[in-house]
């Protein structure tokens, strides 16, 4: 079983339950997922990832597009429901990877800790990231990629989450070493815990957005 699917048999075995918003969820604080490029791949085999999808989500992203109608364009309609434009929301701070991963191909400095910051307290937001932070060091000639979550669905964005870390790793000239996620809270909507337990049984499985 892969890291990923660990984490999500940990949920469903030792998760509390709490209500929120946008409903009941089986949640964890402050796990860690570390991949090293065999864990990646072990991943990206054995679960299904809308890896083109999420490709020209990243692309669009980094190029700072806001409006939705542009990601409906290449097959992405999960930003729908936040309206035309995307409010100060992923695109707002994706747009400044390109000139860091230039940065950081040219520098390459094992001293440097080259970090991009996703959000902002207080901003006006349709849709805040729940990814927060991602760091990039140089260690011995290899990348070494970390990020910090705030709020992690486990079902449905997690995965996307770390295709989209690994599609930043190999913009980097260099050999990746690993990527850690650290997760604030994890979790796994109640609408979500039937197909969840059906997928780790190695059953075709569908989750809802929940929004």
């Amino acid at each position: 079983m892969n890291k990923y699917y660990e984490l999500l048999g940990k949920i469903l075995a030792k998760g509390k339950v709490q209500e929120n918003k946008k409903g009941t969820i089986t949640y964890l604080l402050n796990e860690r997922l570390q991949l090293t490029p065999a864990d990646l791949l072990d991943i990206f085999e054995t679960h299904n990832i809308a890896r083109k999808k999420l490709r020209n989500e990243l692309q669009l992203f980094m190029r700072g597009e806001r409006l939705t109608e542009r990601y409906r364009q290449v097959g992405v309609e999960w930003w729908d429901y936040c309206g035309p434009i995307l409010v100060n929301s992923y695109p707002t701070y994706f747009e400044k990877l390109p000139p860091l991963i230039d940065r950081i191909n040219r520098e390459r400095r094992n001293s440097k800790n080259y970090v991009l910051f996703l959000g902002e307290t207080g901003a006006e937001t349709n849709q805040a990231p729940c990814l927060s932070l991602v760091q990039f060091q140089i260690d011995g000639g290899q990348l070494v990629l970390s990020a910090y979550q705030r709020s992690s669905d486990a079902s449905l964005g997690l995965p996307a989450d770390i295709y989209h870390l690994y599609l930043m790793a190999r913009q980097i000239d260099l050999p990746l070493h690993s990527i850690t996620l650290n997760l604030g809270n994890v979790h796994i909507y109640e609408n979500n815990l039937a197909a969840t337990r059906a997928l780790l049984d190695g059953q075709p499985a569908k989750f809802e957005l929940n929004v």
